[in-house]
């Protein structure tokens, strides 16, 4: 049952990329993160009998947590705009080299021969993709600026990961979920009031894609934290599913967005999924 979630959360997180580019085409970054962020926290208020009172020494570092949040969105949004929707997925696999680093010098983690050959193996594998040369016909336009955006957006989900194991030995997942999607919202309508951005409401309100996008956040991290619940389940097979989202996202950008170089892009997601394997081992 575990590995079934995790493979729900994998799957759903792919068509999540998908579902942001789409409703990107009608929207701006700033509406779609402020009424997706906001449409979420909704559909946990019922579980607020559930959620209990957090320590208020605690309430500090979770706001940490949502504003490191508040940035990587921000940075990963602007890069699913201008970024094929393929090469964001498997960008968006980096996310283990980040949280491994982080796990080593954070937490003090130990780091094997297996570890260090399959982070080297990551780290090929998002090199081949950049490395690659245009050829006659191919269309892909990729600026740095945005894949520096998507990186950094994969780094600083590493860090909320870390501090999501930190603080989850003071407090529970629906707790957590809870108030860190509070201060999340409450991050996007301070930076909507100071910047003075514009936000269509009307046009905002009936982008379908977005109440898609809520939907599908909310179920894929409900189905994350009841497994990470339960006892029998293993965090480096864990690791694994959850990559299921990167091939989801190649095949979307050949079949629904008719982007080009997918065998190659495949190519290189297979190189580093290599290395995640065995980095976990």
């Amino acid at each position: 049952m575990w590995m079934l979630l995790v493979l729900v959360y994998g799957v759903l997180k792919g068509c999540r990329e998908i579902v942001k580019k789409k409703s990107l085409e009608k929207s701006t970054v700033m509406e779609v993160l402020f009424l997706y962020t906001f449409l979420s926290f909704l559909m946990l208020t019922p579980g607020i009998p559930k959620v209990g009172k957090p320590e208020w020494r605690l309430l500090l570092p979770v706001a940490l947590k949502a504003f490191v949040i508040f940035v990587a969105w921000i940075c990963s949004f602007k890069a699913i705009s201008h970024l094929p929707i393929s090469y964001y997925g498997i960008l968006d696999l980096s996310r283990v080299l980040f949280a491994t680093l982080l796990g080593v010098i954070v937490l003090k983690e130990h780091m094997g021969v297996f570890q260090i050959i399959g982070l080297l193996l990551v780290c090929s594998g998002l090199l081949l993709l950049k490395c690659r040369k245009k050829g006659k016909g191919q269309e892909e336009n990729v600026g740095a600026l945005y894949v520096v955006m998507a990186l950094l957006s994969c780094m600083l989900n590493a860090v909320s990961g870390l501090m999501d194991k930190l603080l989850m030995r003071h407090m529970s997942s629906r707790s957590l979920q809870f108030y860190y999607m509070f201060f999340l919202v409450l991050f996007y309508v301070i930076y909507i009031l100071i910047s003075r951005t514009r936000i269509r409401w009307k046009s905002v309100w009936s982008n379908y894609w977005i109440w898609l996008l809520s939907i599908m956040f909310v179920i894929a991290d409900r189905a994350l934290f009841v497994a990470n619940g339960m006892p029998e389940s293993r965090v480096t097979v864990m690791t694994l599913i959850k990559q299921s989202g990167c091939v989801v996202t190649i095949l979307a950008g050949k079949l629904i967005f008719h982007e080009k170089n997918i065998g190659y892009k495949l190519f290189c997601a297979a190189v580093i999924v290599c290395g995640i394997v065995i980095a976990v081992l």
